[in-house]
């Protein structure tokens, strides 16, 4: 089957909610109730864990040997440390990313007495008090507060609004989706990435695209503390692509145009095969991609690997300009991996042995390992 049509405008209303909706890890419930509606809507039958991760079952011809695409629902956040005795709040991060991207966030507050707006401010964020002291201050989370939109001019007034160390702090994303296809937002990671997935799915519901085996929707609720895919796949999943964001940075391949595909993060490299037939789909339905290789990063597949399941995974990104900070991503690249999930779902399955949980040699893989063909000859000057 071609690849399908993927509906942009579909994909870019539901990052747009989805964005609206705020997920720190530990606060999801309600993302997990909008995608949970949103695959029912979409045809799929949804299953929650205890702690609410999603696995949506589309059926295919056979069980055996299954796939799985997987993304998480949560995002980078904070929680209240401290309550200082100036009636601000010390902060710590949820998830690994800099203080300096939390100066002038605005922010909301969750505690049992209901929510409160905020700012998280550098210890010394005033010229007019402090002067050149506002450029010298050291970046770190030692060094901002969050100042609460409320009478909390000391610690007492702060306990009264019933705020408490452990409260959980949503980032405001503050997103632009620009005319050029240009999107600027906190948070692509991985509300993107879940995008990109309902987008698929609706490509294949709205086209009938039958697939070889049953494909299991995955949307994880922990992967930015390193839990994500830990506990969800089942027995029948043989084969998992990530889907996460890329780093279009200095030093790195990925971009924010077509499909970045990860050969290896920090937990060492994607499985060969399925990497490689990854590739070939882009080469075959001309998909504009590039490879990467990521020295600080992990994704649901590590966490899945680490927990023992033996399943084959792989990652295709969406390329992010300052991840973890302000990022920026494209249009273009988002469509590009909604169809290369759509292309790779309903291609044959290659590697029948995988339908086996234990198996003997035959049938078992093989990579190349036969020399190069070289055109110079030992007695040729390449100068000539």
């Amino acid at each position: 089957m071609p690849r399908l049509t993927i509906d942009t405008a579909y994909l870019t209303e539901q990052l747009k909610t989805l964005l609206k909706i705020p997920s720190p890890t530990g606060y999801t419930d309600t993302v997990v109730r909008h995608v949970a509606k949103e695959l029912e809507r979409l045809g799929l039958k949804v299953e929650l864990t205890r702690r609410g991760a999603i696995s949506a079952l589309r059926q295919g011809s056979r069980r055996a040997s299954a796939r799985a695409v997987v993304s998480h629902l949560d995002t980078l956040g904070a929680q209240v440390k401290r309550i200082k005795e100036n009636g601000r709040l010390e902060l710590v991060p949820i998830g690994h990313w800099s203080a300096r991207f939390a100066e002038g966030a605005r922010c909301m507050i969750f505690s049992d007495a209901g929510t409160y707006r905020g700012t998280i401010l550098p210890l010394k964020a005033s010229g007019h008090t402090y002067n050149e002291e506002v450029d010298t201050l050291p970046v770190g989370w030692d060094y901002v507060e969050l100042r609460v939109d409320a009478l909390s001019r000391d610690a007492a007034e702060m306990a009264r609004l019933g705020i408490e160390v452990g409260d959980t702090v949503a980032i405001d994303p503050q997103p632009e989706f620009l005319d050029n296809g240009y999107i600027v937002s906190r948070h692509l990671d991985n509300k993107a990435g879940v995008a990109v997935m309902l987008a698929a799915i609706k490509a294949m519901e709205d086209s009938g695209a039958s697939t070889p085996v049953d494909t299991h929707w995955l949307f994880t609720i922990a992967e930015e503390v390193g839990v994500g895919a830990a506990s969800i796949l089942t027995p029948d999943i043989a084969s998992m692509i990530a889907v996460d964001n890329g780093t279009s940075a200095p030093g790195q391949n990925s971009a924010e145009f077509g499909v970045t595909i990860g050969m290896a993060d920090q937990t060492g490299p994607f499985d060969y095969h399925l990497t490689k037939k990854l590739v070939r789909i882009c080469q075959d339905e001309d998909i504009r991609y590039q490879k990467d290789i990521f020295r600080y990063y992990r994704s649901d597949s590590a966490s899945a690997l680490e927990a023992g399941h033996d399943v084959r995974t792989a990652l295709i990104t969406f390329g992010v300009d300052a991840s973890h900070g302000y990022e920026r991503i494209h249009m273009h690249a988002l469509r590009s991996l909604s169809e290369l999930i759509t292309a790779y779902l309903t291609s044959p399955v290659e590697i029948e042995r995988d339908r086996n949980f234990h198996a003997g040699l035959k049938g078992f893989t093989r990579q190349p390992d036969v020399e190069a063909a070289q055109e110079l000859a030992s007695d040729t000057d390449p100068a000539e």
